[in-house]
């Protein structure tokens, strides 16, 4: 569904442990694609693609200075996820209701 096409990026994104850590990082302050990938001991190039995978799902924002790309977090962060596991959150709350309401009841 074309909704959730948004939705669907950002937990793509957020499926790999590598990506997970980038935003964790960034949510301390801005860092360099170098100083994101030291670290984890991956080459540039592979750090690019995680940034890029976040840049997709509007996690991440880049912008060149000078000679390096700074990564900061991007203006969705994590808002729709947050919002949609909230909806579901209550779902299952108001199904584990009504399954509790209906224990012992004869068949």
């Amino acid at each position: 569904m074309v909704q959730y096409q948004h939705l669907d990026r950002t937990f793509a994104a957020l499926a790999d442990p590598t990506r997970r850590g980038i935003l964790e990082r960034l949510s301390a302050g801005n860092a360099t694609i170098s100083e994101l990938a030291q670290p984890v001991g991956i080459t540039l190039t592979g750090m690019k693609k995680h940034v890029s995978v976040l840049e997709e799902a509007e996690l991440v924002t880049t912008r060149k200075v000078g000679r390096a790309r700074v990564c900061e977090l991007g203006p969705r962060r994590l808002d729709d996820a947050a919002t949609w596991i909230d909806t579901w959150s209550e779902r299952l709350d108001r199904l584990a209701d009504v399954i509790e309401r209906h224990k012992g009841m004869e068949p």
